[in-house]
């Protein structure tokens, strides 16, 4: 119960200071929609915005890029009170992310093609070591 409530009042603490960073990338995205982004945000590489913002802000922003991101894809780190501190949300990207005992992590897609006769799962030897436990 000590540490949570510790955890709480450091969370306290960030939000009073100011608010948290956020990062949103974009891939393939119209010009018009960085351009709105860069009225909030400032673009630190091409496609990449970061900035400090409200909670409500940055959920306008995360709808604006949805809405206008057609057939680019988006990627958004937020604050968030976790023990890593910052929280995932993406929109038609190959990474996805997963949350695994409690952190996220980005599961990225098997870089086998399709068709190349490679079998998509666990191996022979992890299967053997999962079983074991």
């Amino acid at each position: 119960m000590g540490r949570r409530c510790a955890q709480s009042r450091q969370w306290n603490e960030l939000q009073r200071r100011g608010f948290p960073v956020v990062v949103i990338v974009l891939t393939a995205c119209p010009p018009g929609l960085r351009g709105h982004l860069t009225r909030w945000l400032l673009e630190i590489s091409a496609g990449v915005f970061v900035g400090k913002v409200s909670s409500r802000v940055r959920d306008e922003l995360w709808a604006a890029v949805i809405e206008h991101c057609k057939s680019g894809k988006a990627f958004l780190v937020e604050p968030a009170q976790n023990e890593q501190g910052y929280a995932f949300r993406t929109h038609r990207h190959e990474w996805e992310p997963i949350d695994l005992d409690g952190l996220s992590l980005i599961l990225r897609p098997s870089e086998a093609p399709p068709n190349s006769g490679m079998r998509r799962g666990w191996s022979k030897a992890a299967q053997y070591r999962r079983s074991r436990k």
